[in-house]
């Protein structure tokens, strides 16, 4: 997974260290379209559509790949349906049966063994387990499992080793990197050649600015999402993240919720 490859020109176009804030989907938004930041592979664009909290949506091509969906189906109801989702982990803010049931349909579920053994038997049939470091194919698409868990031994209890699952995903020539729960884990920090990664960054959870700062500028993704950020001051990374990365801050709490 770790290879050289050159950046497209749509990509490498864009400005490094460019800040902005942009809100959700907008209540004139028409159905069944995705909002959000435009990247362009030589397959095709990449569609980045916040939702909330931990759940966003990413469209390319004909793919409406659902991670983490939470909070009910009302959050999804103008959005395109699934073709595939991923969930990282077990914990309420990332797995929902009850939202589960209402937008999954027939899309295949892709999560770790301790989500797929809660999973009710309508939603399994079209649901498989990944452990860390494994690789597979979803609809054509190669999806690597990366450790997710907490290294200091005050927050082991939230996430434990050996459970959690971040995902890269291959889509056209980008690996999009969405990091789920964890701290800097030596599987994160060994990445390289991420185009796009989503980090967790608050406590007692997950990282924290300072040790989200650390991984990027190890790991080097070309564009650094923070999300899942709750409360945390996100003007640590703006001041120290490398030349290498671009920031991009946006809005996943619309309602003022942190």
């Amino acid at each position: 997974m770790a290879r050289r490859r050159d950046v497209v020109a749509g990509l490498a176009a864009l400005p490094l260290l460019s800040f902005s804030i942009a809100g959700n989907v907008p209540a004139s938004a028409q159905e069944g379209a995705l909002q959000g930041d435009v990247i362009a592979t030589e397959n095709g664009d990449i569609t980045i559509h916040p939702v909330e909290h931990a759940s966003l949506v990413i469209g390319f091509g004909g793919e409406i790949i659902y991670i983490d969906p939470v909070g009910g189906a009302a959050l999804y109801e103008v959005l395109p349906a699934p073709t595939a989702i991923l969930i990282t982990h077990g914990h309420g803010d990332h797995f929902d049966v009850p939202t589960l049931e209402a937008i999954a349909g027939t899309a295949p579920i892709l999560t770790n063994q301790d989500v797929f053994s809660k999973l009710p038997d309508a939603l399994k049939g079209n649901a498989s387990a990944i452990a860390n470091g494994d690789q597979t194919s979803l609809n054509g698409l190669v999806i690597r499992a990366v450790a997710a868990h907490n290294v200091t031994d005050d927050r082991l209890q939230y996430h434990p080793v050996g459970i959690g699952n971040g995902y890269v995903i291959s889509l056209g020539d980008k690996l999009v990197y969405v990091a789920g729960d964890t701290e800097p884990t030596d599987e994160m920090l060994d990445l390289r050649d991420i185009d796009i990664a989503f980090l967790p960054m608050n406590l007692p959870y997950t990282m924290t600015p300072d040790q989200a700062v650390e991984a990027i500028n190890v790991f080097k993704p070309k564009i650094a999402y923070p999300y899942h950020y709750g409360d945390s001051d996100l003007s640590v990374l703006e001041k120290r993240i490398g030349p290498d990365t671009e920031l991009r801050l946006r809005n996943w709490y619309p309602n003022g919720q942190g």
